[in-house]
């Protein structure tokens, strides 16, 4: 039955009809097309999936309809929101052509938050898309007609560690790139090939109004100099395109997927919590939306001052 309703809605929504599956409160389709955000880095382990699931979530607590799209084929954003990988769910036929995106997208136990899930067989389509003319467009055709009814305020892409065919297609589909780094030298490698290829994808005309949304430090460890000395280095070079909010190492943000769901549903109190919480609010004010301020307030009181860019920077370079 479940599968029936999404086609309909699929149906539904590229003739213009009503949703069936709208939100509970009624709210329509947006008046403006989607916004495409891929979250993106060439290197594993940066904490890019973890920032995909949580943000979504976090911005769905706010009240913003939110799509997730996982064209990963490891499918860890899949199972991260509590769904199963399963032959014929993915992008892989729509990609070429073949299906509709929209009859893909499933509900998540979370409210405002939907995902188009991947499957371990997308890693064909690697393959597939690249016979296919206009190859580094398939993924923003596949995504069009979701764009265009403006079903979500934003649509989140979680990228394979690569920059294969599937990455490159959600660099060439989306509005801005958000780009995780984890707090060590090594990672700089990483942000410097995508800044470039970020810049070599406008130049060249596949996607002439890419921008980088920002860089988000992941995994810092407070009593590691290092992560100090990282934060200051990528701040040093791209200035405000680096978050404020800092992601610490939490365990909670490695168990919260084992249990399918994002971090503040499994430990609302963590420091993993607050963090993405609080790059939510970030993440709006930068886009010019109200955020409440108290309400960030209350997510840092009693816990002590979490570490931001702009604590690390005050402390200045230390000694020896």
């Amino acid at each position: 039955m479940a599968d029936e309703t999404l086609q309909a809605n699929a149906r539904a929504a590229i003739s213009g009809e009503a949703v069936a599956g709208a939100p509970a409160d009624g709210r329509p389709a947006t008046s403006l097309p989607s916004r495409v955000l891929a979250v993106a880095n060439q290197k594993g382990g940066v904490g890019k999936t973890t920032t995909v699931i949580n943000l979504a979530a976090c911005l769905a607590e706010l009240g913003r309809r939110i799509l997730v799209v996982d064209l990963d084929p490891q499918c860890n954003a899949t199972s991260g929101l509590g769904r199963a990988p399963a032959p014929g769910t993915s992008l892989y036929h729509a990609l070429l052509g073949h299906g509709e995106a929209l009859a893909l997208i499933q509900p998540t136990a979370f409210k405002d938050l939907d995902l188009l899930p991947s499957e371990l067989d997308l890693a064909g389509a690697e393959v597939d898309i690249a016979r296919a003319e206009g190859y580094l467009h398939c993924f923003r055709n596949a995504l069009r007609p979701i764009v265009e009814q403006g079903l979500y305020e934003l649509i989140l892409v979680d990228c394979p560690p690569s920059l294969g065919i599937l990455t490159m297609n959600a660099l060439a589909a989306a509005d801005s790139v958000l780009i995780p780094m984890q707090c060590e030298y090594y990672a700089l490698e990483g942000l410097s090939v995508m800044t470039r290829l970020t810049q070599r994808l406008r130049e060249s005309g596949a996607n002439p109004t890419l921008q980088i949304e920002g860089i988000l430090m992941t995994m810092y460890d407070g009593r590691l100099r290092l992560g100090g000395d990282v934060v200051r280095e990528v701040t040093r070079f791209f200035g405000d395109k680096v978050y404020d909010t800092i992601v610490p190492r939490n365990v909670r943000l490695s168990e919260a997927p084992s249990f399918g769901k994002p971090v503040v549903f499994y430990d609302n109190d963590s420091s993993g919590s607050r963090a993405y919480r609080l790059l939510a609010q970030e993440f709006l004010r930068r886009r010019g939306a109200a955020c409440d301020a108290a309400t960030a307030e209350e997510l840092v009181a009693g816990k002590g001052a979490p570490a931001t860019v702009a604590s690390i920077l005050a402390q200045g370079q230390p000694e020896g």
